[in-house]
């Protein structure tokens, strides 16, 4: 407000190197403050001074003008537009190529915020030349210099299969692989977060992630004590596994999937929420697979998520894993009867609290519609909604006329008296789902 963005901006042509850093360097922490001071140092025309002499300027101010970059760039997608037109991504390749690690630790941070906004801006990094150079940057022996740029590379890859593809081309696969068992927390995480960004778009994309042999060290991150770490390995995989069934049964042989529940078991809250999905991917492909998944006794600590969670996004994952494990067949869906989930999933359904997504994934349909485990049925039997009555009085007439013990047990828990009781429209397919189990017991019995 009293005009000092005006004031510091002739400071930046000051012959003294000392304040053109200094100036630079109150620049970026307006503009790293809010949205409306890096609106004010663009606006007062600061961009291309500050960067006009960047080439012939020490490592200092080169390090403090990347600041400036990037505290503009983090805001919005207009103001990152705003350096690419004042031509700074040509000053940061230059940065980039620098002799000192923290000048090119300055550029790689200042490409990350402006690449992460879209697909339009990333690709003007990738036009600009920065993905050989960062590349170079991960196999620098600086560790800080080595997370920004993975984090960076991790930023261009996300948006599209194109932008990966560059990524990929430059070699970065390799490179990020080799990282892996490295003991920083911090850059596991990016290097994880990077080639799950890379494997995430297409079956080509995650077969050349696998091919860096990836497997099995991924999966120590899994058993990692930084939370982060176990989040970005179970990702990995995640995005590795949902493509096709030959990905999944990989991942299987790895030992990935027994992996992954160690790891649900193992913490709470969103870090669960990759690993969760992993198992509903797997067993969504294919009725082995699913198998699979149930021998390595997945289905417990996706029943524990369903009790223990808060969040109804991580409950909903839950209940839809568990949908996808069961819907294969009769033996599927008896494994998920039995662990005595239906009760769980029909109290999340019923609930007024629910949201609509978690209601939609607990509905129990696809479980239900395979379903032929009666005792696992019948306590729902007093406790259903009408609409998920049909499903559950559909298996037991599927059941009850080639079961002599099963019409045996219905009567005297009081299952048949139940039947009795619903008001189904006459013709309606739950009415004869009725007529066939009271056709199978004498008049006498049914009155």
């Amino acid at each position: 407000n009293s005009g000092a963005v005006c004031l510091l901006r002739p400071l930046l042509m000051d012959v003294v190197p000392s304040i053109r850093q200094t100036t630079a360097l109150a620049l970026g922490r307006l503009a790293d403050y809010d949205m409306d001071l890096a609106e004010a140092v663009v606006k007062a025309g600061i961009l291309p001074q500050l960067i006009c002499a960047l080439p012939e300027e020490n490592r200092y101010y080169k390090k403090t003008a990347a600041f400036v970059l990037r505290a503009i760039a983090k805001h919005s997608p207009h103001l990152a537009q705003a350096i690419v037109q004042c031509g700074a991504l040509e000053m940061l390749v230059i940065c980039l190529e620098d002799f000192d690690p923290g000048v090119k630790e300055g550029a790689s941070w200042a490409f990350g915020y402006i690449a992460r906004h879209n697909p339009e801006l990333s690709q003007a990094v990738v036009d600009a030349g920065a993905v050989p150079l960062l590349v170079l940057c991960i196999q620098e022996p600086e560790i800080a210099l080595k997370r920004i740029a993975a984090s960076t590379l991790s930023d261009i890859s996300k948006h599209s299969p194109e932008l990966a593809q560059t990524v990929v081309d430059a070699g970065a696969i390799a490179h990020l692989a080799q990282m892996i068992p490295n003991p920083d927390a911090k850059l596991k995480r990016q290097v994880l977060s990077a080639l799950s960004q890379i494997a995430k778009h297409s079956v080509d994309l995650a077969e050349l992630v696998v091919e860096a042999e990836i497997f099995p060290v991924v999966l120590t991150c899994l058993k990692d004590s930084d939370e982060y770490v176990k989040k970005n390995g179970a990702t990995l995989i995640r995005e590795i596994a949902k493509h096709t069934p030959e990905l999944s049964q990989y991942v299987v042989n790895s030992g990935g999937v027994a992996a992954v529940i160690d790891c649900i078991g193992s913490c709470r809250g969103t870090v669960r929420l990759p690993g969760i999905m992993t198992l509903g991917y797997v067993a969504a492909h294919s009725e082995n697979l699913s198998m699979a998944v149930i021998v390595s006794k997945g289905i417990p600590p996706l029943c524990v998520c369903l009790i223990e969670e808060h969040e109804d996004h991580i409950k909903a994952a839950a209940a839809w894993a568990l949908g996808q494990i069961g819907r294969h067949t009769a033996e599927h869906a008896r494994h998920v009867a039995v662990a005595n989930v239906l009760p769980t999933l029909l109290d999340i359904y019923v609930d007024t609290r629910s949201s609509e997504d978690l209601k939609m994934k607990a509905t129990l349909k696809n479980i239900l519609q395979k379903c032929t485990y009666l005792p696992a049925l019948e306590p729902l039997l007093h406790e259903a909604p009408p609409n998920i009555m049909k499903h559950i009085i559909g298996q037991f007439s599927k059941v009850l006329p080639h079961d002599s013990k099963a019409r045996r047990l219905f009567v005297t828990t009081g299952g048949l008296k139940k039947i009795q009781e619903i008001k189904a429209e006459p013709g309606s397919l739950l009415q004869e789902y009725i007529n066939t189990i009271n056709n199978c017991y004498p008049e006498e019995i049914v009155r």
